[in-house]
């Protein structure tokens, strides 16, 4: 049975950016019923004790929507912190801004396309900074509502949620300004031991990280 992954932070140490109540329904809610809905899809199915990757690598409909949404909130609840970043790259690992100034050009320039990207979104979705296993390239990816860039060889680094339930809340409708304001909340840190892992260990390293937080027992 899978299990609601716990914050690594308190849901009210974001100030204007995310309030607890945001994490109450995103997380306490959101989260925990696409927890809710896997375990009971996944009953006495072929994909009962299976890793969480594996069941969304090979599974389509409800299982694969569920499978993919606890995933994809697991990571992005990882790529924000209360502490605030300018995202210039002063505290990133030289290889990871290496590979930003080869792709990107700049740091100035992936926020830029990155929230441009995430703007244009059109409804629920996600956007993403990945690792493309074949070219070995950053590319930015959009996905909308519960894919994700795991079924296509790509090592998510990053990921914005712009489905309104993430943001509503404290920001309304105002998806740039929601935007404007992850992106100073970004845990770098994070993101380039991502990107270290993906080097490493390729597309294993996904099924590293989600079963770091729900083990097959």
């Amino acid at each position: 049975m899978f299990e609601l992954r716990k914050l690594p932070y308190e849901a009210d140490a974001f100030g204007d950016f995310l309030s607890a109540e945001t994490f109450a329904f995103h997380h306490g809610k959101h989260h925990q019923t696409y927890v809710n809905n896997l375990n009971n899809l996944i009953k006495d199915t072929e994909f009962a004790g299976k890793d969480l990757v594996y069941i969304i690598q090979n599974s389509n409909g409800g299982v694969f929507n569920n499978a993919a949404q606890v995933y994809n909130h697991d990571f992005y609840f990882d790529c924000i912190k209360p502490k605030t970043c300018c995202g210039c790259g002063c505290s990133l690992s030289a290889e990871f801004k290496a590979a930003v100034e080869k792709d990107f050009g700049s740091m100035e320039n992936l926020k830029e396309e990155f929230i441009k990207g995430a703007t244009g979104v059109f409804g629920s979705g996600w956007f993403w900074l990945v690792y493309n296993t074949q070219n070995q390239k950053l590319e930015l990816v959009a996905t909308s509502n519960a894919a994700t860039p795991i079924t296509e060889g790509k090592v998510p680094l990053l990921v914005v949620d712009v489905w309104e339930h993430a943001y509503y809340v404290d920001h309304r409708n105002a998806r740039p300004a929601y935007l404007e304001k992850f992106y100073v909340h970004i845990n770098w840190e994070f993101v380039a031991k991502a990107y270290e892992w993906a080097i490493k260990e390729g597309m294993n390293s996904v099924s590293f990280y989600a079963n770091e937080l729900h083990p097959v027992k």
